[in-house]
C-alpha cells in the first residue's frame, strides 16, 4: 500500500497563510476563527486540532505592549486632549486584533500540529 508523502511545512508559512499545517494547501478555517473539520486536500483531521485561548492572550499581550507604548509616546510628543486618545486607540486595538489574531491562531495550529505529528499520522 502506497502512503501519500508529505514534506514538512514550516508551522510559520502554514500559520500565516492560514493554510493546512499537512499539505501546506487546504484551507484552515470554516469561518473567522472555526477550525475545519478535515484538510479538503489531504484529508488531515483537523477536529482535535485547536488553540483554545492561546491566540488571544498573545495578541492581547503583544497588542497591549504597542499600543500603550505608543500611546505614551503620542502623549508625551504631541500633549493632545484626552478625547484625541479616546478615538484613535479604540480603531487601532480593534483593528490589530482582528489583522493579528486569525494568523497566530493559524501558527499555534500548526504548531501543535507539528509537534503532535506522531498522533495525527498514526491511523
Amino acid at each position: 500500500m502506497e502512503e501519500d508523502y508529505y514534506p514538512p511545512i514550516s508551522p510559520y508559512s502554514a500559520g500565516f497563510s492560514c493554510r493546512c499545517p499537512r499539505c501546506g494547501q487546504g484551507k484552515l478555517f470554516d469561518g473567522f476563527l472555526q477550525v475545519t473539520k478535515s484538510c479538503a486536500r489531504c484529508g488531515l483531521d483537523l477536529s482535535e486540532q485547536d488553540s483554545g485561548d492561546g491566540a488571544i492572550a498573545f495578541v492581547t499581550l503583544i497588542l497591549g505592549f504597542i499600543a500603550v507604548g505608543l500611546a505614551l509616546w503620542f502623549e508625551f510628543t504631541f500633549e493632545p486632549p484626552l478625547w484625541v486618545h479616546a478615538v484613535l486607540w479604540p480603531p487601532f486595538i480593534l483593528g490589530s486584533t482582528i489583522v493579528m489574531l486569525r494568523p497566530l491562531k493559524a501558527f499555534l495550529v500548526a504548531q501543535q500540529y507539528r509537534h503532535r505529528r506522531h498522533q495525527n499520522d498514526a491511523i
